[in-house]
């Protein structure tokens, strides 16, 4: 039986997805690629990190206050930075940041009003 070993991307709709790149690029070092998107190689992830896929019932609150049926987790190397840059440029931060044994979380509305959580990866 062939199975399934990670996640090969994510991929969703914008209105303007150039400019929503730029965005990305500029205010949380994306890294600046040809073509429609950006390649994260698994070796470059924090230690520590991983891809969860998680289904979630149609009634979470989880993804509030987006009104997507998705929301996307990026690994960051320093949340209260990432979360200083993007609200510099006019995100609008989403609850307050969270702490478990895994690491810590924040969140965010992209330009898009796509809300993405971004994780710091515990590393010992």
């Amino acid at each position: 039986m062939a199975k399934v070993n990670g996640v090969g991307g994510i991929f969703f709709r914008s209105p303007d997805p150039d400019k929503l790149r730029a965005w990305y690029v500029q205010h949380l070092g994306f890294p600046e690629e040809d073509g429609p998107g950006v390649m994260f190689r698994n070796d470059l992830q924090p230690q520590g990190a991983y891809v969860v896929w998680a289904p979630f019932k149609a009634d979470t609150s989880y993804f509030d206050p987006a009104d997507r049926q998705y929301m996307f987790n990026l690994t960051v190397d320093d949340l209260d930075g990432a979360l200083q840059q993007v609200a510099a440029a006019g995100a609008e931060l989403a609850g307050e940041v969270e702490e478990y044994d895994f690491g810590r979380f924040g969140w965010f509305m992209d330009p898009d009003g796509n809300k993405v959580e971004l994780w710091e990866p515990k590393t010992s």
